[in-house]
Protein backbone atom coordinates (compact mmCIF):
# COMPACT_ATOMS: atom_id res chain seq x y z
CA UNK A 1 0.00 0.00 0.00
CA UNK A 2 0.99 3.99 -0.96
CA UNK A 3 2.25 6.08 1.75
CA UNK A 4 -0.12 8.64 2.13
CA UNK A 5 0.40 12.26 4.30
CA UNK A 6 -0.45 15.29 3.86
CA UNK A 7 2.32 16.07 1.50
CA UNK A 8 1.49 13.01 -1.25
CA UNK A 9 -1.96 14.45 -1.26
CA UNK A 10 -1.06 18.14 -1.54
CA UNK A 11 1.21 17.84 -4.11
CA UNK A 12 -0.66 15.24 -6.24
CA UNK A 13 2.25 12.84 -6.06
CA UNK A 14 2.76 9.35 -5.04
CA UNK A 15 5.83 9.29 -3.15
CA UNK A 16 6.41 11.73 0.00
CA UNK A 17 10.18 12.70 -1.30
CA UNK A 18 10.84 15.74 -2.84
CA UNK A 19 13.92 16.66 -4.76
CA UNK A 20 16.18 19.08 -3.57
CA UNK A 21 16.79 22.32 -5.67
CA UNK A 22 20.92 21.73 -6.27
CA UNK A 23 22.48 24.05 -8.43
CA UNK A 24 23.63 23.12 -11.67
CA UNK A 25 21.71 19.55 -11.16
CA UNK A 26 18.03 20.96 -10.87
CA UNK A 27 18.00 20.77 -14.70
CA UNK A 28 14.71 19.31 -16.73
CA UNK A 29 15.87 15.43 -17.00
CA UNK A 30 16.18 15.07 -13.32
CA UNK A 31 13.26 16.87 -12.48
CA UNK A 32 11.12 15.11 -14.99
CA UNK A 33 12.71 11.92 -13.99
CA UNK A 34 11.67 12.55 -10.29
CA UNK A 35 8.36 13.37 -10.85
CA UNK A 36 7.44 10.27 -13.34
CA UNK A 37 8.87 8.57 -10.62
CA UNK A 38 6.30 9.61 -8.11
CA UNK A 39 8.24 11.96 -6.43
CA UNK A 40 8.19 15.57 -6.85
CA UNK A 41 11.05 16.75 -9.17
CA UNK A 42 12.12 20.90 -8.88
CA UNK A 43 13.97 22.59 -11.36
CA UNK A 44 16.49 24.86 -9.86
CA UNK A 45 15.43 28.24 -11.11
CA UNK A 46 19.01 30.41 -10.78
CA UNK A 47 20.87 27.49 -13.26
CA UNK A 48 19.06 28.76 -15.98
CA UNK A 49 21.10 31.94 -17.16
CA UNK A 50 18.11 33.96 -17.37
CA UNK A 51 14.19 33.99 -16.64
CA UNK A 52 13.40 32.90 -20.22
CA UNK A 53 15.67 30.21 -20.01
CA UNK A 54 13.55 29.32 -17.49
CA UNK A 55 10.79 29.28 -19.24
CA UNK A 56 12.26 27.32 -21.82
CA UNK A 57 13.22 24.81 -18.99
CA UNK A 58 9.90 24.21 -17.87
CA UNK A 59 8.43 23.59 -21.22
CA UNK A 60 11.41 20.81 -21.64
CA UNK A 61 10.59 19.27 -18.61
CA UNK A 62 6.60 19.29 -19.08
CA UNK A 63 7.38 17.79 -22.56
CA UNK A 64 9.05 14.84 -20.29
CA UNK A 65 6.45 14.54 -18.23
CA UNK A 66 2.82 15.30 -17.23
CA UNK A 67 3.15 14.57 -12.95
CA UNK A 68 3.35 17.75 -11.17
CA UNK A 69 7.42 19.41 -10.51
CA UNK A 70 8.32 22.46 -8.87
CA UNK A 71 10.46 25.28 -9.14
CA UNK A 72 13.13 26.31 -6.20
CA UNK A 73 14.16 29.86 -5.89
CA UNK A 74 16.90 30.67 -3.36
CA UNK A 75 17.93 33.90 -2.16
CA UNK A 76 21.72 34.29 -2.44
CA UNK A 77 23.34 36.58 -0.03
CA UNK A 78 25.34 38.57 -2.64
CA UNK A 79 25.93 42.13 -3.75
CA UNK A 80 24.35 41.78 -7.46
CA UNK A 81 21.17 39.70 -7.15
CA UNK A 82 19.58 37.93 -9.43
CA UNK A 83 16.45 38.87 -11.17
CA UNK A 84 14.18 36.68 -8.69
CA UNK A 85 10.93 38.64 -9.75
CA UNK A 86 11.62 37.79 -12.97
CA UNK A 87 12.27 33.90 -12.49
CA UNK A 88 9.27 33.88 -9.96
CA UNK A 89 6.95 35.46 -12.99
CA UNK A 90 8.36 33.61 -15.80
CA UNK A 91 7.43 30.31 -13.80
CA UNK A 92 4.04 31.22 -12.56
CA UNK A 93 3.49 32.46 -16.17
CA UNK A 94 4.45 29.42 -17.84
CA UNK A 95 2.03 27.32 -15.14
CA UNK A 96 4.03 26.66 -12.60
CA UNK A 97 2.58 26.00 -9.28
CA UNK A 98 4.70 24.64 -6.89
CA UNK A 99 7.32 26.33 -5.52
CA UNK A 100 10.77 25.94 -2.96
CA UNK A 101 12.05 29.04 -1.78
CA UNK A 102 14.44 29.35 0.76
CA UNK A 103 17.54 31.92 1.96
CA UNK A 104 16.45 34.90 3.84
CA UNK A 105 13.51 37.86 3.32
CA UNK A 106 11.73 35.52 0.83
CA UNK A 107 8.27 37.65 2.13
CA UNK A 108 8.20 39.63 -1.35
CA UNK A 109 8.32 35.96 -3.63
CA UNK A 110 6.36 33.88 -1.34
CA UNK A 111 3.68 36.86 -1.58
CA UNK A 112 3.74 36.76 -5.05
CA UNK A 113 3.45 32.88 -5.19
CA UNK A 114 0.30 32.82 -2.88
CA UNK A 115 -1.30 35.69 -4.72
CA UNK A 116 -1.07 33.56 -7.66
CA UNK A 117 -2.75 30.32 -6.02
CA UNK A 118 0.34 28.73 -5.75
CA UNK A 119 2.19 26.10 -2.99
CA UNK A 120 5.26 27.10 -1.36
CA UNK A 121 7.63 24.95 0.34
CA UNK A 122 10.09 27.21 2.33
CA UNK A 123 13.56 25.73 3.44
CA UNK A 124 14.61 26.57 6.77
CA UNK A 125 17.30 25.55 9.96
CA UNK A 126 16.02 26.73 13.02
CA UNK A 127 12.69 26.72 14.43
CA UNK A 128 12.85 30.35 14.81
CA UNK A 129 12.73 30.74 10.64
CA UNK A 130 10.34 28.11 10.14
CA UNK A 131 7.38 30.44 12.40
CA UNK A 132 8.50 33.59 10.68
CA UNK A 133 7.92 31.58 7.53
CA UNK A 134 4.29 30.26 8.99
CA UNK A 135 3.41 33.62 9.22
CA UNK A 136 4.42 35.03 5.79
CA UNK A 137 2.09 32.13 4.30
CA UNK A 138 3.93 29.19 3.23
CA UNK A 139 2.14 25.81 3.02
CA UNK A 140 5.06 23.46 4.06
CA UNK A 141 7.73 23.79 5.76
CA UNK A 142 11.21 21.83 4.73
CA UNK A 143 13.15 21.65 8.04
CA UNK A 144 16.59 21.33 7.01
CA UNK A 145 19.18 19.86 10.12
CA UNK A 146 22.88 19.96 10.63
CA UNK A 147 23.69 17.06 8.49
CA UNK A 148 22.53 18.63 4.84
CA UNK A 149 24.59 19.52 1.99
CA UNK A 150 24.66 23.40 1.17
CA UNK A 151 24.17 25.55 4.03
CA UNK A 152 22.75 24.50 7.14
CA UNK A 153 22.47 27.65 9.27
CA UNK A 154 24.83 28.23 11.95
CA UNK A 155 23.07 26.93 15.46
CA UNK A 156 24.43 23.03 14.39
CA UNK A 157 21.16 21.27 15.53
CA UNK A 158 21.07 17.82 13.91
CA UNK A 159 17.74 16.64 12.12
CA UNK A 160 16.98 14.07 15.18
CA UNK A 161 16.49 17.02 17.44
CA UNK A 162 15.19 19.81 14.99
CA UNK A 163 12.33 17.33 13.79
CA UNK A 164 11.34 16.49 17.10
CA UNK A 165 11.63 20.21 18.08
CA UNK A 166 9.16 21.30 14.65
CA UNK A 167 6.51 18.61 15.73
CA UNK A 168 6.22 20.25 19.23
CA UNK A 169 5.95 24.19 17.87
CA UNK A 170 4.68 23.77 14.08
CA UNK A 171 1.05 23.91 13.14
CA UNK A 172 1.53 22.88 9.35
CA UNK A 173 2.96 20.27 7.50
CA UNK A 174 6.55 20.11 7.03
CA UNK A 175 9.06 17.53 5.34
CA UNK A 176 13.03 17.07 6.84
CA UNK A 177 15.83 17.63 4.77
CA UNK A 178 19.67 16.53 5.46
CA UNK A 179 20.98 12.74 5.85
CA UNK A 180 18.22 11.15 3.97
CA UNK A 181 18.54 8.73 1.16
CA UNK A 182 16.53 6.02 2.20
CA UNK A 183 13.54 4.18 3.12
CA UNK A 184 14.70 3.78 6.86
CA UNK A 185 15.19 7.63 6.76
CA UNK A 186 11.97 7.90 5.16
CA UNK A 187 9.88 6.08 8.06
CA UNK A 188 12.63 7.79 10.42
CA UNK A 189 11.43 11.12 9.31
CA UNK A 190 7.41 9.91 9.16
CA UNK A 191 8.10 9.06 13.22
CA UNK A 192 9.68 12.67 13.91
CA UNK A 193 5.98 14.38 12.37
CA UNK A 194 7.67 14.96 8.74
CA UNK A 195 5.00 14.44 6.20
CA UNK A 196 8.07 13.20 3.88
CA UNK A 197 11.56 13.91 3.08
CA UNK A 198 13.69 16.41 1.11
CA UNK A 199 16.56 14.31 -0.89
CA UNK A 200 19.83 16.36 -2.80
CA UNK A 201 22.82 14.59 -2.34
CA UNK A 202 20.89 10.96 -2.87
CA UNK A 203 19.85 12.45 -6.52
CA UNK A 204 23.03 13.17 -7.53
CA UNK A 205 23.87 9.64 -7.79
CA UNK A 206 21.00 8.15 -10.09
CA UNK A 207 21.08 7.72 -14.02
CA UNK A 208 19.21 10.60 -14.71
CA UNK A 209 21.02 13.24 -12.72
CA UNK A 210 23.08 15.59 -15.43
CA UNK A 211 26.66 15.02 -13.37
CA UNK A 212 29.69 13.19 -14.85
CA UNK A 213 29.79 10.26 -14.14
CA UNK A 214 33.26 10.13 -12.32
CA UNK A 215 31.53 12.27 -9.68
CA UNK A 216 28.63 9.68 -9.41
CA UNK A 217 31.20 7.56 -8.65
CA UNK A 218 33.12 9.37 -5.95
CA UNK A 219 29.75 9.93 -4.27
CA UNK A 220 29.19 6.16 -4.33
CA UNK A 221 32.83 5.29 -3.11
CA UNK A 222 32.63 7.95 -0.48
CA UNK A 223 32.08 7.50 3.12
CA UNK A 224 29.76 9.57 5.55
CA UNK A 225 33.06 11.10 7.19
CA UNK A 226 33.96 12.74 3.32
CA UNK A 227 32.26 16.35 3.72
CA UNK A 228 33.72 19.63 5.49
CA UNK A 229 32.14 22.80 6.78
CA UNK A 230 33.12 25.88 4.95
CA UNK A 231 32.87 29.55 5.83
CA UNK A 232 31.93 29.08 9.40
CA UNK A 233 34.53 32.24 10.24
CA UNK A 234 32.59 34.08 7.91
CA UNK A 235 29.14 32.86 9.36
CA UNK A 236 28.02 31.36 6.15
CA UNK A 237 28.87 27.76 6.88
CA UNK A 238 28.28 25.17 3.91
CA UNK A 239 28.50 21.54 3.61
CA UNK A 240 30.90 20.86 0.22
CA UNK A 241 32.61 17.56 -0.45
CA UNK A 242 36.03 17.06 1.04
CA UNK A 243 38.41 17.49 -1.54
CA UNK A 244 41.37 19.48 -2.27
CA UNK A 245 40.10 22.68 -2.69
CA UNK A 246 37.68 22.82 0.50
CA UNK A 247 40.39 21.72 2.39
CA UNK A 248 42.79 24.61 1.65
CA UNK A 249 39.89 26.82 2.16
CA UNK A 250 39.13 25.34 5.81
CA UNK A 251 43.55 25.83 6.07
CA UNK A 252 43.22 29.11 5.13
CA UNK A 253 40.27 29.87 6.96
CA UNK A 254 42.09 28.29 10.70
CA UNK A 255 45.27 30.73 10.00
CA UNK A 256 45.91 33.13 13.06
CA UNK A 257 43.66 36.18 11.50
CA UNK A 258 41.61 34.18 9.35
CA UNK A 259 40.56 34.36 5.98
CA UNK A 260 39.77 37.34 3.65
CA UNK A 261 37.02 36.08 1.26
CA UNK A 262 38.22 38.72 -1.36
CA UNK A 263 41.51 38.25 -1.27
CA UNK A 264 42.15 34.09 0.06
CA UNK A 265 38.57 32.58 -0.98
CA UNK A 266 36.91 34.23 -3.48
CA UNK A 267 39.05 32.37 -6.48
CA UNK A 268 38.95 28.98 -5.01
CA UNK A 269 35.21 28.79 -4.32
CA UNK A 270 34.10 30.32 -7.66
CA UNK A 271 30.62 28.56 -8.98
CA UNK A 272 32.44 28.24 -11.97
CA UNK A 273 34.78 26.43 -11.16
CA UNK A 274 32.25 24.00 -8.97
CA UNK A 275 30.28 23.90 -11.72
CA UNK A 276 33.39 22.26 -13.75
CA UNK A 277 33.52 19.58 -11.39
CA UNK A 278 30.23 17.80 -12.95
CA UNK A 279 31.12 18.49 -16.47
CA UNK A 280 34.77 17.40 -16.42
CA UNK A 281 34.48 15.08 -13.65
CA UNK A 282 37.73 16.39 -11.47
CA UNK A 283 36.35 15.67 -7.86
CA UNK A 284 39.37 18.59 -7.11
CA UNK A 285 38.90 21.31 -9.42
CA UNK A 286 36.32 22.84 -7.28
CA UNK A 287 34.01 23.01 -4.14
CA UNK A 288 30.59 20.89 -4.81
CA UNK A 289 27.96 20.25 -2.03
CA UNK A 290 27.13 17.26 -0.80
CA UNK A 291 25.81 15.75 2.46
CA UNK A 292 26.57 13.26 5.14
CA UNK A 293 24.11 10.51 3.80
CA UNK A 294 26.98 10.40 0.95
CA UNK A 295 27.91 7.31 3.06
CA UNK A 296 24.98 5.90 2.64
CA UNK A 297 24.86 6.13 -1.33
CA UNK A 298 26.37 2.53 -2.54
CA UNK A 299 24.63 2.58 -6.19
CA UNK A 300 23.92 4.84 -9.22
CA UNK A 301 19.98 3.41 -9.91
CA UNK A 302 17.50 5.25 -11.87
CA UNK A 303 14.88 7.64 -10.14
CA UNK A 304 12.31 4.92 -10.56
CA UNK A 305 14.37 2.41 -9.33
CA UNK A 306 15.12 4.50 -6.50
CA UNK A 307 11.76 6.10 -5.46
CA UNK A 308 10.30 2.25 -5.77
CA UNK A 309 13.17 1.03 -3.37
CA UNK A 310 12.37 3.78 -0.92
CA UNK A 311 9.00 2.99 -1.11
CA UNK A 312 9.28 -0.59 -0.23
CA UNK A 313 12.13 0.13 2.27
CA UNK A 314 9.95 2.50 4.43
CA UNK A 315 6.86 0.34 4.69
CA UNK A 316 9.04 -2.65 5.76
CA UNK A 317 10.65 -0.52 8.34
CA UNK A 318 6.76 0.61 9.32
CA UNK A 319 5.55 -3.10 9.41
CA UNK A 320 8.44 -4.19 11.47
CA UNK A 321 7.53 -1.38 13.50
CA UNK A 322 4.46 -2.42 14.21
CA UNK A 323 5.06 -5.49 15.08
CA UNK A 324 6.94 -4.03 18.37
CA UNK A 325 3.73 -3.82 19.69
CA UNK A 326 2.37 -6.79 21.71
CA UNK A 327 -1.39 -6.94 22.50
CA UNK A 328 -1.70 -7.98 26.01
CA UNK A 329 -4.28 -10.91 26.99
CA UNK A 330 -7.26 -9.92 28.66
CA UNK A 331 -6.77 -11.55 32.44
Amino acid sequence: MPIVTELTRLLGIRVPVVQGGMQWVGVPALAAAVSQAGGLGILTALTQPSPEALRAAIKETRRLTQKPFGVNITLLPTINPPDYAGYARAAVEEGVRIFETAGNNPKKLIEYFKANNCIVIHKCTTIRHAKSAVRMGVDVLSIDGYECAGHPGEEDIPGLVLLARAAQELKIPYIASGGFADGRGLAAALALGSQGINMGTRFMATVESPIHENIKKTIVEASETDTVHIFRTLHNTARVFKNAVSTEVVRLERRPGGADFQKDLKDLVSGQRGRLVYENGDKDYGIWSAGICIGLIKDIPTCEELLDRIEKEAEEVIESMNKLRVVKAKL
